[in-house]
Parts: C-alpha cells; structure tokens; sequence
C-alpha cells in the first residue's frame, strides 16, 4: 500500500481540531516533502522522522514522499506531528498493518532515538477529541483510542469517557500496532484525581484589616473585581494571594475547560493543577498581546490562563495605559476576540480581576508621619493614568491604611478568621445565586439587576443619594447594587436592606485625589 491516513488534533488554544495526516509513497527520485501549512517546526519533522525510523531499526523508504496535513487552511505548529508521519511511512510501505490505524489518534515528539518526548496540549487533545466524539458514544459508534507519549499519559488520562494509551517509544507502539501479545500497551487511567495537591494561603495569616478582609469575602461571592489602594507593605499582594481559596471549587466541566486552556498554551498543564483556580499575576511591563492575546495565529492573552480564576495586576498605574484600556471589553462580556487577517479566534476570559495600586508615586499619600513629598498635582497626574471607563467597571475599590508597629506586634494576639472559614459563607451565598439566577451576581445584566437585587425602601433613598452624591454613571450604579445584592447573599437576607446597601457604597469610594 504506498498511502496511509493518520489522524490527530492541532494544539489550538480552549479547542483541539482534527487534522487528518496523509503519507504517500511514489516512485520517482527520493524526496520528503510536508503541505498542509506547516510552520518551521513541523517541517523540520523530516529529519527527526528519518534520523528515528532509521535508529530503530525499520527501512526508510527511498522513494517520493508526500505527507499533507489537512486542512490545508489550519496552522500547524510543534513537533506533536512527528509520531502521526513516523506512523504514516510505516503502514504506506507496508511495516505495520494500515488498519491498525483506524479508530485511533496520535500524536507526540520523537527523538532521534525513536523515544518519544512529553508534548504541551496532551489535555487538550484529549479534551477535544472528547467533545468532538460525545455524540458518537451516544449513537453506540467507537470512540477513539488516544496514543500520547508515555509522560503525558497522566495529563491526559484525566478526560472521562477516552481510552488513553501511553507510549514510552517508536518501537514499543509499533509492537503494539502490529499486534504482538506480549506488547500490549494498557490504558493509563487516573486512579486518583488531585485536588488542592498544594494548599493555598490561609486568610488568618493576615494581620489586621478587618475591612479589606471582609471586603475580600464579598468579592469572592459575587464574583467582583476588586481594586486595592494603599501604601507599600499595606498587605495588598497579601490578600490578593488569598482570594482563590475563597473560592467554590471547581465543577467537573469548569475544571475540564480551565485545563484544556493551559494544557494548549505555552505555560502547560500538570496532573496537580487538576480543579484549581488560576491565579495569574503578569508583571507591569506586559505587552497587549501578552495580556489579552495576539500573535498570528491568535494565542491567548494572560487574562484568558486566567478564565475562571483570578487575574491579579499589582502596580496597576505602572502598565502602559494602552494595555489596561485593553481590558475593558472582556472585563465586561468574558470572552475577547482576536482578530487576523487571515484567523478570528474567539477565546474565554471570565476571569475576577484584583488589581494594586499605590496612591502616589511614593506610595505614602495621607500617612499620618508626612512621608509623602508628591505635591497634588503629581499625585492626581499618577492616578489619572487610569481612565474612568475602565475605573468604573470595578465593582469594589477600598484603601489600604499602613499597619502600626503596634498592630505588627501582636500578629500573635488575635488571629482572623481561616480561609476555609470564610470560604463556607462564600459557597453558601454562591448556592443561592446560583439556585435563583444561574450565575454570580457580577454576570447579572441590568434588567436581571432590577428585579433581584433591588433594596427596601430606605435603602433605595440611600442609594440615590450616594448617587447623586458621589456622581455614579449608570454602570457604576448597578454594580453598587450587585454588590448589595451579594452582601444581602452573605446575611442569607431575602430582600437586601438599608444596611447592606451602606455597606456596599463603602466599596465604591472615589480614588484618592481623583
């Protein structure tokens, strides 16, 4: 037979389409050629495919190669290609049987040697090829064996419902293929699923801050942005560090769509990150498409390995004000398009974001020592690197006061309440949000809003004139009442009350200077 079909899946960010590898053998002068719109990596499988299929003991056929990658119009990129190729030569010239073949995918990185290498999107893979095949297992058709390699069968073993076979080499599949008994690989199955492997931060370690701490816990119930002003050491980064213990965890589809968006990007995925919330903190030097994607093809954006977690930005003032006005879209909606001349990629963002900030340049604006030296004009001018639109869609903006030497030393005296603590009243208030609307308070759009979240009727005075007062916009406005709603959630109160409404106006201060 001198053609062979091999099926596997491209490595695409949140989604893992099929490509079908096709290897023809013809006679003419000796060539290896690859169409399909490879890129650098996958056409240098040529030599790797050659160098293992020789080191391994099999021919290498001296006749005209063809493999093409469909379809042609799909970027194809990494050497996860190589063991589909190496697998096509073989059964087109006759070395392991073509219908060995059928209902199987395969993908992984050879080295010279015939070894195959852990590859980046092995969850991914899996992931799509288990969504792609759901329907197929319900109409009582075969679902597809996977074949990765053998140190990234546990990442992948972790998708129910797909066979997932791990191969430490070329010859040890091939064995397998041509169905000798004692080289049977065996399917690797996720006997434990690791959840919380590492702890997180405790929420008792923080000293002080009785306000911020609860303000904290109101962000983890509804689900809000949060926005932290204070001076250096105030405990920012320290209670940011802390929010996704707070939160529920994860379902099985959020966990599967979580891993499957890391597991295809640069960062990866391991079996110990399996349903724990993303917590991505990007440094202020970060570029738009390192933020929220780019490149050609689309990759995903900072905020995106965030989706379903929290997306921390200390410093805030520090980034480029181009790259924060990016933000504001999918902060918003919870997905951000990517748009190419020639790909549109559309991917999740519905990440919580907590941002820091200092409220000068110094850092030290309104300490009771006089330790600032910024006149007003330089402090004004530093908070105003943030514009409004993307100041007002942050539901809870509280400041930070310095602690006192006299609350650093009794660290020891009264210690706050533990994260699993708080994280019980989190999850109950979450039940309820999710037993009345199906979503967080934060997802509510303005006529959900309405009817929901709207207060008794002193609370309603109260909330007009705060306002009026404070000059709200009409988005200001009903993310203050999400967050009455939310804290109404915490009190398990049915109709939020004027309490809970003096509460949330807290959380909506103006920014220092301003």
């Amino acid at each position: 037979m001198s053609l062979a079909v091999v099926r596997s899946r491209a490595p695409a960010p949140g989604r893992a389409p099929e490509v079908v590898v096709e290897v023809h053998l013809a006679n003419g002068l000796p060539s290896f050629s690859i169409v399909g719109l490879p890129d650098l990596e996958v056409r240098e499988s040529r030599e790797r495919v050659r160098a293992a299929l020789q080191n391994c003991g099999f021919d290498f056929p001296v006749r005209r190669i063809t493999v093409n990658l469909a379809p042609a119009d799909l970027p194809k990129e990494s050497g996860r290609f190589d063991l589909p190729i190496a697998l096509g030569i073989l059964a087109a010239s006759g070395q392991i049987p073509a219908e060995s073949l059928e209902h199987r995918e395969f993908a992984g990185e050879l080295s010279l040697t015939g070894a195959l290498r852990p590859m980046r999107g092995a969850f991914a893979m899996v992931c799509g090829a288990a969504r792609h095949y759901a329907s197929a297992s319900e109409r009582g058709q075969r679902v597809p064996e996977i074949y990765v390699p053998l140190a990234s069968a546990a990442e992948a073993a972790l998708v129910p419902g797909i066979d997932v076979f791990g191969a430490a080499n070329l010859p040890a599949l091939c064995a397998h293929l041509n169905g000798v008994p004692d080289a049977r690989l065996k399917p690797v199955h996720a006997v434990a699923l690791p959840r919380m492997a590492v702890s997180s931060p405790d929420l008792a370690d923080v000293i002080g801050h009785p306000a911020a701490r609860r303000a904290l816990e109101v962000a983890a119930a509804g689900g809000h942005h949060l926005l932290m002003v204070g001076p250096p050491g105030a405990g920012k980064s320290t209670l940011a560090a802390r929010l996704p213990g707070l939160l529920p965890p994860m379902s099985d589809d959020e966990a599967l769509t979580s891993a499957a968006i890391l597991s295809a990007s640069s960062i990866g995925f391991t079996p110990e990150q399996w349903r724990r919330r993303p917590f991505r903190a990007p440094h202020h030097s970060s570029s738009p498409a390192a933020l929220v994607g780019g490149r050609n093809p689309p990759q995903p954006g900072e905020i995106t390995l965030a989706h379903l977690g929290v997306l921390f930005l200390d410093e805030l003032p520090e980034f480029d004000r181009k790259v924060l006005e990016t933000l504001r879209e999918p902060l918003e909606v919870g997905h951000i398009t990517i748009s190419r001349a020639a790909q549109q990629a559309d991917f999740p963002a519905a990440c919580q974001l907590v941002a820091a900030m200092n409220p000068c340049p110094c850092g030290w604006r309104g300490d009771p020592g006089g330790r600032c030296r910024c006149s007003p004009d330089i402090a004004t001018r530093y908070l105003r690197k943030l514009s409004g639109p993307l100041v007002d869609r942050i539901d809870i903006q509280i400041e930070l006061p310095a602690l006192t030497p006299a609350e650093l030393s009794a660290r020891g005296a009264e210690r706050g309440e533990s994260s699993a603590v708080v994280a019980a009243r989190v999850a109950a208030a979450r039940d309820i949000q999710t037993q009345r609307q199906g979503k967080t308070n934060r997802e509510l759009d303005g006529r959900e809003a309405d009817d929901v979240c709207r207060p008794d009727s002193a609370g309603e005075a109260l909330l007009r004139a705060a306002g009026e007062r404070f000059g709200w916009s009409a988005r200001a406005y009903y993310r203050v009442l999400k967050v009455v709603r939310t804290i109404a959630d915490l009190a398990g109160a049915e109709t939020p009350q004027v309490s809970h409404v003096a509460e949330a106006v807290q959380y909506r201060r103006a920014l220092p200077g301003a």
